[in-house]
């Protein structure tokens, strides 16, 4: 149930962000055939925040302390962009246009995903 809750939270986050910008899409004519991708791609950018992610802050704590904890918007972004290329490689709808898009996008997905845990989601 659990994993089921954090799937359906990220993916919430990814369709608000690719919403709100518009370098950050999917492909499909309709939002019926929107679902599958958001929810692959949701599971991809699980994935590489469980495994990748902690490895590239773990290497990048210097960079972390030196910018007051700003480099860890570019790791988000970098994060983001990783996911959509992954994704461009198995075939999967889904796009980031530039660097600035994935910035904001990054923002917009940990504030959505913030707010879903605090408002919706109760820690038992």
């Amino acid at each position: 149930m659990k994993f089921l809750a954090w799937l359906l939270t990220n993916a919430a986050a990814l369709a608000v962000a690719a919403w709100l910008l518009d370098g950050i899409s999917f492909e499909g004519s309709d939002w019926q055939a929107k679902i599958l991708p958001l929810l692959m791609v949701a599971l991809i950018l699980g994935l590489v925040s469980m495994y990748v992610e902690p490895v590239v802050k773990f290497l990048s704590i210097p960079f972390i302390i030196l910018s007051i904890g700003l480099f860890l918007l570019v790791i988000n972004a970098l994060m983001l962009m990783l996911t959509a290329w992954i994704a461009d490689k198995v075939d999967i709808g889904f796009h980031v246009d530039g660097f600035w898009n994935a910035l904001f996008g990054g923002i917009i997905i940990t504030l959505v995903c913030g707010f879903i845990d605090v408002a919706v989601l109760e820690d038992d």
